[in-house]
């Protein structure tokens, strides 16, 4: 799960970590009164979308010479106009993709004079079962781009968490970012915390970008992004509140309904299968035989035919969808259940598309009796090479 970047930040001023003080808005209004609060002369409002690249984005709205989604402001009277401009247009970023998305929120902070900045990010390190923290000098760049262009800029410190953090990765962290004195002393404070935080809160990534150095010498992290395992938020009902399902796709909010796995894609064959390998497994065979996949959808392992049959009506509520393959190995899933959740969906949403069907396992007679007896006019496939080919010729054919 993803939060805005206010959010972010109160989540870690809770651990004593600086962040320059701001104001979130759902209006111009609250804008407005927001900067007021502020020291000021200079503000920034920002745009608060799920998306990096705010700051090079464009409105699909404005002209191309109108700022992009994190703007400066030397008076109250240009946050007004900032925040008139940005909200509820739409942003586009390398990020966004050309959909771009509707800013509904904004987040006025108080301007801060730069002396310098840094890049400071943690992820889980799945491959050495480690937390991963990546620091640069090059902070406020695309950290792509600098991995690219001069891998020796970054740095990357692993911390064993049967261990924890311990003095030297803070010394560490400091050292990369060519840090002294009293700053570098902030420096290792600041990665202790941060660690802290990520581990507490049950984080997968922990971005800061920029992390500065302001000319009072003081760091303080100036925009970062955060994502949390979504297997631990129940343990952590404060941040499962900060969800904002306007920035997620509708189908994939629906989908957490029913705990389904489903992420939405560019193409339009529908998948419905069981099992993470055996769905990227559907959807590559579906490319291999030129066509693309409109989903990852994986029921799971022992889905009900109301979990089944809510699965069905969430693909084919993509518009983009001309067809579906629901792929079914049943070992702990039982094929006469996927059958029944397929035709239950089928009737209540009155399929309009080519549907082939590859079940195989568990009372696959059983289902493949259901799906012949339910009038409806599904093909049959024998197996993943058939059924692949024979959705890709029917939405051939209908097109």
């Amino acid at each position: 799960m993803n939060i805005h970047e206010y959010q972010a930040k109160e989540l870690l001023a809770k651990y004593g970590i600086g962040i320059p003080a701001g104001h979130s808005a759902l209006s111009v209004e609250e804008a407005v009164n927001g900067a007021k609060q502020l020291p000021g002369p200079l503000y920034v409002v920002k745009a608060q979308i799920h998306a990096g690249g705010r700051g090079k984005g464009k409105f699909k709205e404005l002209g191309s010479d109108a700022g992009g989604g994190v703007r400066l402001a030397k008076s109250i009277e240009e946050v007004e106009a900032s925040a008139k401009e940005m909200l509820g247009n739409t942003l586009v970023t390398v990020q966004t993709g050309e959909a771009g998305k509707q800013v509904n929120r904004l987040y006025v902070t108080d301007g801060v004079d730069i002396a310098s900045e840094y890049y400071l990010s943690m992820l889980v390190d799945r491959g050495t079962g480690r937390v991963a923290m990546i620091v640069s000098t090059e902070g406020g760049m695309d950290i792509e781009a600098v991995a690219h262009d001069t891998p020796e800029k970054i740095t990357t410190i692993t911390i064993d968490p049967a261990t924890g953090f311990m003095p030297h990765h803070g010394r560490a962290v400091a050292f990369a970012l060519k840090l002294t004195g009293d700053t570098n002393k902030q420096a290792q404070k600041l990665a202790k915390q941060l660690y802290t935080a990520f581990m507490s809160l049950d984080c997968s990534m922990l971005e800061i970008n920029p992390l500065v150095e302001t000319k009072d010498g003081d760091l303080l992290v100036l925009d970062t992004k955060m994502s949390f395992d979504s297997n631990a938020l129940y343990r952590h009902p404060e941040v499962e509140a900060m969800r904002d399902e306007t920035e997620e796709d509708p189908m994939e909010v629906e989908a957490s309904k029913y705990d389904l796995a489903y992420i939405k894609l560019d193409g339009n064959i529908g998948c419905m299968v069981n099992g993470a390998g055996l769905a990227m497994a559907t959807m590559d065979i579906i490319k291999l035989n030129g066509a693309f996949p409109a989903n990852f959808l994986d029921v799971g392992g022992g889905a009900s035919t109301e979990k089944v049959t809510a699965a069905f009506k969430i693909i084919l509520s993509d518009p983009a969808v001309k067809g579906i393959l629901v792929n079914i190995f049943g070992g702990i899933m039982r094929c006469d259940t996927i059958a029944e959740g397929i035709v239950a969906a089928a009737k209540e949403v009155d399929l309009s598309v080519p549907l082939v069907v590859r079940l195989e396992g568990t009372n696959v007679q059983k289902g493949k009796d259901i799906l012949d007896n339910s009038g409806l006019p599904i093909v049959s496939a024998d197996d993943l090479g058939d059924a692949a080919k024979k959705i890709v010729f029917e939405v051939k054919q209908a097109a």
